[in-house]
């Protein structure tokens, strides 16, 4: 299926681009998701129309997402989990409790801005994870696992 893309998509195209995708994706992502249009010669002129206005949305969104990562880099948490006397979690800290730790800290931060290259931790100790509220926008975040004896 060809699609128009409404705003930029990592490993796909630039905002404006018609590209090629299967049609479940299409389907069930990008559509839904507002990244993308069918690309039909209506939905291609209505969008050269909308050009304009979607690109400056599409700054506005980059210099938010630039000013949170700016704020966010070097930011330290903690967080408190059981652990066992040689160091390891019972359980493990996932992308969902170091979102919270950044909610509570009142940043607007989803899950999925979360990205754990090597999995959940699983033992106590400082790790460094990323977190990317922009497609172009990385920060680096230190989480320290603080182990409590159960």
């Amino acid at each position: 299926m060809q699609v128009i893309l409404l705003e930029k998509v990592v490993n796909l195209g630039q905002l404006g681009d018609v590209v090629r995708v299967k049609d479940g994706y299409a389907r069930n992502y990008l559509i839904p998701t507002g990244m993308a249009r069918r690309a039909t010669k209506a939905a291609i002129e209505e969008f050269e129309a909308r050009r304009a206005e979607l690109e400056k949305i599409q700054a506005e969104r980059l210099a938010e997402a630039q000013a949170l990562g700016r704020k966010l880099e070097g930011l330290e948490i903690s967080l408190t989990e059981k652990a066992g006397v040689d160091g390891r979690l019972f359980g493990s800290v996932s992308n969902f409790d170091i979102a919270n730790a950044l909610k509570k800290q009142g940043f607007e931060i989803e899950k999925v801005m979360v990205r754990m290259p090597d999995g959940p931790l699983k033992a106590i100790g400082e790790y460094e994870v990323e977190v990317v509220p922009h497609t172009d926008v990385v920060a680096t975040v230190k989480v320290a696992v603080v182990g409590e004896t159960a």
